[in-house]
């Protein structure tokens, strides 16, 4: 068969075949070329491969760490020390308060009744020292007409024993006798005086006694009255703590305490942030304890305030770890408290939101940077693709220091430029397997 297409090749060489056999080698290169070129181009369109611009930024090594915002100034509202105190009003949760507004108010009969009666005991006292002293009265009186009828009867005594040189012996002797007695009645009744006096300051000391312990539960109960509604020491927002002796199911926090609930001598029933100053409260790890100190620069970003970035000024770390305990109390971690002062707020900052804070170690501002995913090696240097239109080149480039995200390019690169992530071969080689 070969001998007979080879001078078929060879006669047939004409000027039509050899246009035709140009064409057709034409079209193959062609059709091969553009197979390539989808290989190339279309292909990285269709895989989507991720890319990166180059751009110049603050370059920082940091320490990262979750927290919680909480308020610098936050005051508890707790319960005061009354028996047995009942919530009958409480203010809702979330409620912006004034300094000086009503927050909780406790059931006041069972303190108003006891007010009534320690104030009626008062008056009953009174009414009896009263009473007292007017009978003491009586008796002193008694007494002085008792003392005086004695005197008079001593003196009597002392005149008729004077007769004794005009009277016989046995009169002289007689009326001698009767002076003596009428001393003794002298002195007896003033010991009865004396005694009088004593009963009568024992009777007014344990009067005072009683009105004293009258007056203080009086003012007690008082005071018991004065403390059934607390105010709101500042402004800001209410927040309703869990009431820790309510019922709930295991494993689920308290539910916060409401109205009609029972209450115990300091419990923290509420608490009210001051908004105009805010800190993260973090746990350092036990590793990162040696990498940060006071008045370090501090970046949070609240979860709930995605679109802004807050500085802080790293103002107190624990020089103590505290311990936390994992499930079933057979892992323990050892974590250092710290927190930062926002050196602004936001009025949608609120306490209790989570955020990420990272702890500056160190800066470098003006940095030409790119993701560390953009960094590949290539025969043993650091090198990146570089999107030229629709293909990508590859690159060769000096770095620097790199932290968890970025490296410092030092030549090779310019701003504005787009790196991929990943190689595009291997993304390439990954979609034409499936």
């Amino acid at each position: 068969m070969s001998k007979d297409v080879r001078p078929k090749q060879r006669l047939g060489q004409t000027g039509s075949s050899r246009k035709k056999k140009i064409i057709g080698w034409a079209v193959t290169l062609a059709v091969c070329g553009g197979g390539v070129y989808a290989y190339r181009y279309a292909g990285t369109t269709e895989i989507e491969v991720a890319t990166a611009r180059v751009r110049r930024g603050d370059f920082v090594i940091a320490v990262r760490s979750r927290g919680e915002i909480r308020s610098t100034n936050s005051r508890l509202i707790t319960a005061p020390q009354v028996p047995d105190p009942r919530i009958t009003t409480l203010a809702e949760a979330g409620k912006t308060v004034k300094q000086g507004d009503v927050i909780v108010e406790f059931d006041t009969a069972a303190q108003e009744q006891y007010y009534l009666e320690r104030t009626t005991t008062v008056r009953t006292v009174d009414s009896e020292m009263v009473q007292t002293k007017a009978s003491h009265r009586i008796i002193d009186e008694m007494d002085a007409m008792n003392v005086m009828q004695a005197q008079y009867d001593l003196e009597r005594a002392k005149l008729e024993a004077s007769k004794a040189e005009i009277l016989s012996e046995i009169e002289g002797a007689k009326n001698r006798i009767n002076v003596g007695i009428a001393e003794g009645d002298l002195g007896q009744v003033k010991a009865i005086v004396n005694a009088h006096k004593v009963s009568q300051q024992a009777d007014l000391f344990r009067i005072n006694q009683r009105k004293d312990k009258a007056e203080r539960d009086r003012d007690r109960a008082k005071g018991y009255l004065q403390k059934m509604v607390l105010h709101a020491p500042n402004d800001g927002i209410v927040n309703i703590l869990p009431n820790f002796r309510a019922g709930g199911s295991f494993g689920s926090m308290p539910p916060p305490f409401k109205e009609g609930d029972r209450a115990w001598t300091g419990a923290a029933i509420a608490e009210i942030p001051d908004l105009s100053r805010m800190r993260i409260e973090l746990k350092l790890d036990e590793v990162d304890r040696g990498k940060v100190k006071l008045s370090q620069q501090v970046r949070v970003r609240v979860d709930a305030v995605a679109d802004k970035e807050f500085q802080a000024e790293l103002d107190w770390i624990s020089p103590i770890a505290a311990v936390s305990f994992g499930r079933g109390l057979m892992t323990s971690d050892k974590t250092f408290p710290a927190y930062a002062t926002l050196k602004s707020v936001d009025p949608r900052l609120r306490p209790g939101m989570s955020a990420t804070a990272e702890i500056v170690i160190e800066s470098e501002p003006g940095a030409l940077l790119i993701p560390i995913r953009a960094s590949f090696a290539h025969l043993g240097k650091p090198a990146v693709y570089v999107q030229r239109g629709q293909q990508f080149d590859l690159r060769r480039i000096e770095v620097g220091r790199r932290n968890e995200n970025d490296i410092v390019v030092l030549s090779g690169l310019q701003p504005g430029e787009v790196v991929t992530l990943e190689n595009p071969h291997e993304a390439a080689k990954r979609a034409k397997k499936l």
